[in-house]
């Protein structure tokens, strides 16, 4: 039996059904909590003071809202309308006033409530706000009164002076019905009852209580630095597991084989000293010193796993070609791996357009010594196919460059020794490793992003890769600005336009980007879903509405490809350029050939998806338009103005917004017009959008595994926990004597979390 199999999971694997009966359960499940431990990981939201009432002047109408108020009034009266009674009670903050409306078919039946709504009394209220004749109003409310339900006097003062939990809720099931599960859970468990990931080593060093403990004072703390105490140990808790997860990945990583692929001696032939001497441009000082690290890690005989983060343009590509073809010059093949066919295809090209006559090894006019790039993808004609396979099988393609068709089975190489991932947060542990698995021992890999999405932050900031970052942008790249434009607003709309002819008339090209492809119109008429209408769906739009608040409300529909580019055929400024489109369902070669047409000049402007968010490189675009950026993530609107500005003219990025003045969507367009500091760009993303799941979870729909850990305010919390967790992983690497703690990373991070944690 292994240590997972045989580890004590106390009483937390329960179900509630057991515990608290099968009737007050099924709400409970309905918020994900099925288990005992499941309810006792669901901490409060915060923790409301009997002594501070809450602010009801700030209540909008229709948000479901629990406040702290203090009773005013409540009188139970027969109505003359209709058959029945009614009790009406009055709540307030010490200024401003709420309604609560009772109903019942006699008076009797109301006088519970009234009995407990005396004057004076303090509770919490739930419901949704609504309006009667200009009131604000809480109808049949799900109330709990502090005080009122402890056995004795002295009793209701302690409760009544304690801080009180307010959990995460629903209407069906409001805070304090939670808050009461978790009294019935917790008050009978003992030390035994409950798991501790944490080392009793670890805790007594650090001086962390035990868990149960630590669980009291979270769910029922005295006061407040009680619970914030608990609160600390819990974040420490998160980390440490993770780092504990995360550090078995690289004990394990290191002790894997790997083809050790040193560079050449000086003076004997080499494709990459002929490359660095034939470099038209001089390397920063970033691409020379991340070069060097990935040199020496390539030479070793253990796998390298390096993730190279760098600004949009600051070279990357040229850092992966100089390791590819390190390892070529070491008698191996490397493979890049990229996302799209239209990145694939643009990798191949630039990276023969680097390499010159050094990519036509055993050609007529090639290098002595040079090699071949072989594109697969899987819209490649059949001869073309069998060519690249060709190529890979018998070594003569030293880079063989990719989308997923690079995993098929029929795909073998004669000698894989490096694996390059481009953005690596589009692959799965299953498809990197079935490339890596190509390899007669295990390859060295590189993964690539551009400025990192705050998901990839945040493993940045665990850091289970080892990372290099590029800061620099080479010489003679112009930059760019970047410029709001509200949608609302007819003369800056026009001037957008009238920009975007100057730019052309310049001899400058123009992408217009637009998150959806089909107008809602075409849709309904098709009978098809607006969710397959994305290439990539933009990662706030399920998150906040049009204005930004967050609140449930009407949306200004997204603009779309198609009409856009219709449009723009009609508009008087642009008249007699060439409008082209490109989106994900156009035939592989209609993109190639719309691709081919903007970057030679024949179409001038090109109305996208975000489909040329990474990779695509036309020097000659100048100007980036983007409408609904105000539904885009920071980090997703940075990618995208990373198009333009590649060449020696100046970019411009004009950000078409619906976001109204002060709401956070409106706060993070303005951030980006800002600056251009991509890695500050993503931690503010992060900052103001929380992480979400940083293991995935949340695209999947389940709870967060993450619940108070926040990774850019707890740096010191996790470097301090990858401090621990590593010295406990290396004395015992398959957590044979940590049995609860090897519980803990089973349970914490299922199948889907550990495949992200491998991604990144």
């Amino acid at each position: 039996m292994s240590a997972q199999e045989g580890a004590p999971r106390g009483r937390e694997d329960e179900p509630l059904s057991k515990v608290i009966g099968t009737r007050s359960a099924p709400p409970l499940a309905k918020l994900g909590l099925e288990t005992v431990g499941d309810l006792l990981r669901h901490y409060p939201r915060r923790y409301g003071d009997p002594g501070t009432l809450t602010d009801m002047d700030r209540l909008a109408l229709g948000e479901h809202v629990t406040v702290m108020a203090r009773v005013s009034r409540a009188t139970v009266r027969t109505m003359r309308a209709r058959s029945g009674a009614m009790l009406q009670a009055v709540v307030t903050d010490g200024h401003h006033e709420l309604a609560l409306t009772f109903f019942a078919k006699r008076p009797g039946a109301l006088r519970p409530h009234e009995d407990k709504l005396r004057p004076e009394r303090v509770g919490l209220f739930t419901g949704v706000v609504s309006e009667y004749r200009g009131t604000r109003q809480l109808t049949h409310p799900d109330y709990v009164m502090v005080g009122v339900d402890a056995d004795d006097a002295e009793s209701a003062m302690f409760e009544a002076s304690r801080p009180i939990p307010i959990y995460p809720a629903s209407s069906a099931v409001p805070s304090w019905r939670i808050q009461r599960a978790v009294r019935t859970v917790l008050d009978p468990l003992t030390d035994d009852d409950v798991t501790d990931p944490v080392p009793f080593e670890v805790r007594a060093r650090l001086g962390l209580a035990g868990r149960l403990d630590t669980l009291r004072s979270v769910h029922r703390p005295a006061d407040q630095r009680e619970w914030q105490r608990a609160r600390d140990r819990l974040r420490f808790e998160e980390a440490f597991v993770l780092q504990a997860a995360l550090a078995q990945r690289r004990v394990r990583a290191a002790a894997q084989d790997a083809t050790a692929r040193p560079p050449r001696a000086a003076g004997e032939a080499s494709v990459l000293a002929d490359f660095d001497a034939a470099l038209p441009f001089t390397l920063t000082d970033g691409q020379r010193s991340v070069g060097e690290d990935v040199a020496r890690e390539l030479a070793e005989p253990r796998p390298m796993q390096r993730l190279l983060q760098g600004e949009v343009g600051s070279g990357k590509t040229v850092v992966a070609l100089r390791a590819m073809l390190q390892v070529v010059d070491a008698g191996g093949q490397a493979a890049l791996l990229a996302p799209t066919e239209v990145l694939a295809a643009q990798h191949a090209r630039t990276l023969r357009q680097l390499l010159g006559p050094l990519a036509e090894g055993g050609l007529l006019g090639g290098a002595e010594h040079g090699t071949r790039v072989a594109l697969l993808t899987g819209s490649l004609p059949a001869a073309a196919r069998k060519a690249a396979l060709l190529q890979a099988a018998s070594g003569e393609a030293g880079i063989v460059v990719g989308t997923h068709a690079l995993l098929g089975e029929q795909v073998q190489f004669a000698d894989l020794g490096l694996v390059v991932v481009d953005e690596q947060h589009r692959f799965g542990v299953e498809q990197r490793d079935a490339l890596r698995a190509k390899g007669r021992t295990a390859p060295h890999l590189l993964v690539m992003t551009a400025t990192p999405i705050p998901r990839t932050v945040a493993m940045t900031v665990f850091g289970d890769l080892e990372t290099s970052s590029l800061t620099q942008v080479p010489a003679g790249r112009a930059g760019v600005t970047s410029h709001v434009v509200p949608a609302g607003n007819p003369r800056w709309l026009e001037r957008t336009w009238a920009r975007v002819r100057e730019e052309v008339d310049s001899g400058h090209r123009v992408y217009v980007v637009c998150p959806r492809i089909h107008p809602d119109a075409d849709l309904a008429a098709a009978g098809q879903s607006p969710s397959k209408d994305f290439d990539d769906v933009p990662d706030l739009l399920e998150l906040v509405d049009g204005d930004g608040t967050g609140q449930a409300g009407e949306r200004a529909p997204l603009r779309a490809v198609l009409e856009v580019a219709d449009m723009l055929r009609e508009t008087p400024q642009l008249a007699g350029l060439e409008v082209g489109v490109l989106h994900g369902q156009m035939a592989p070669a209609d993109k190639e050939s719309a691709m081919a047409r903007f970057t030679t000049g024949e179409v001038q402007v090109l109305v996208s998806t975000t489909v040329i968010e990474v990779g695509v490189d036309v020097p000659e675009a100048t100007v980036m338009v983007v409408f609904d950026a105000d539904r885009f993530g920071l980090s997703q609107l940075h990618q995208l103005r990373g198009r333009v500005g590649r060449g020696s003219a100046p970019g411009l990025c004009l950000l078409v917004s619906t976001a109204q003045p002060g709401t956070p969507a409106a706060a993070r367009v303005e951030a980006l017009a800002e600056t251009t500091d991509g890695f500050r760009l993503a931690t503010l993303d992060l900052e103001l959008r929380s992480e979400g799941d940083v293991l995935g979870a949340a695209q999947s729909g389940r709870s967060s595994s993450l619940r108070l850990l926040r990774v850019v305010q707890d740096a010191d919390v996790i470097s301090q926990a990858r401090h621990e967790a590593s010295a406990v992983v290396e004395s015992d690497p398959d957590l044979d004597f940590q049995p609860e703690l090897q519980a803990a990373i089973a349970a914490q991070l299922d199948d889907e979390q550990e495949e992200f944690l491998e991604r990144a």
